[in-house]
């Protein structure tokens, strides 16, 4: 699997800008990449060195618009700790 197949994007929330200054990002990955996987996707793409890695299935939740009902597609999301001196420039 390429980095770029890995990794789908960084988020930007709220609760994501907070903890940049604890050197932690959250990113959106592929539902089948491991920690492994997910730590040389960040370490390649971005030119950081990666400390940790943790991850998270969250869940679809269920929508809907009028009569149908429908669900959201369930996605994984890592929080990924930089070494101390890293850091990703976001503009």
């Amino acid at each position: 699997m390429a980095s770029y197949d890995t990794v789908k994007n960084l988020i930007r929330t709220e609760k994501g800008t907070m903890l940049e200054s604890q050197r932690k990002y959250i990113f959106a990955v592929a539902t089948g990449a491991n920690k492994v996987q997910i730590r040389k996707a960040v370490e390649d793409i971005y030119k950081v060195k990666v400390q940790d890695v943790n991850t998270s299935v969250v869940p679809g939740k269920l929508k809907r618009v009028r009569q149908a009902q429908g669900k959201t597609a369930s996605w994984k999301k890592a929080v990924v700790t930089l070494s101390e001196g890293s850091k990703i420039e976001v503009t």
